[in-house]
């Protein structure tokens, strides 16, 4: 019976990693699709959030099978409450990226200035594929000391993208006011641009309950 429920943590836990990549590499995908101007590869790269949804359902209802075949002692019960959450936490980083490659690639089109707008959006982007595919190897790791540095890790670039967005944001209201005609552009750049800040923030969710679920402690709200 021990030896099953193990199978069954083991699988939810590739599962969880399988799913979180899918977010990953459409980022990366995407960060290609910006300094290459390649719209088809924005496509590709949104195409690899298909079925995003679909994966965390397939999880959550072999984490409650988990927990109906077996009586999980305190910390396999923990980890189990954690996966529910990071799997919502997931699609919700995918959600957010779906978006920003849905408005930035139509932004491509526009006439404002893209080359200043990429000396801060790149590096921000970066900070954020950094964020999301540190979370997500978290949940191979069993050392206390590797998860806890990466937890760390997860938070210093999640504190980047929230100053990089910053900069980006005060940029570009100033350009708007001098660019009237092309607030609306400037404005859903702006939007855009926000998601990626968000997907950072999801994956400062991610670590934080992944931490919860093998180290233990307090449950803070990231």
């Amino acid at each position: 019976m021990l030896k099953n429920f193990e199978a069954m943590i083991e699988q939810i836990q590739n599962d969880i990693y399988t799913m979180g990549n899918k977010v990953v590499l459409a980022n990366e995908k995407s960060l290609e699709a910006i300094k290459s101007s390649d719209i088809e590869l924005f496509k590709k790269s949104k195409s690899e959030l298909n079925n995003l949804a679909y994966a965390s359902d397939k999880i959550d209802n072999l984490i409650l099978k988990t927990l109906a075949l077996h009586q999980p002692e305190a910390k396999d019960l923990r980890s189990m409450v954690s996966y529910l959450k990071i799997t919502n936490e997931i699609v919700r980083a995918g959600t957010n990226t779906k978006n920003f490659i849905k408005h930035f690639s139509r932004s491509l089109h526009s006439e404002i200035d893209f080359e200043n707008i990429l000396e801060f959006s790149i590096p921000l982007q970066n900070a954020s594929i950094l964020a999301i595919k540190t979370a997500i190897q978290i949940v191979k790791m069993d050392d206390t000391q590797l998860i806890e540095e990466s937890f760390q890790k997860v938070l210093v670039e999640e504190s980047k993208t929230d100053d990089l967005y910053a900069m980006i944001e005060k940029n570009l209201l100033k350009k708007l006011s001098k660019e009237v005609e092309l607030s609306k552009d400037y404005l859903d750049i702006l939007s855009s641009l926000r998601r990626l800040e968000k997907v950072a923030d999801r994956a400062a969710s991610i670590a934080n309950l992944l931490v919860f679920a093998q180290v233990g402690g307090e449950l803070h709200q990231a």
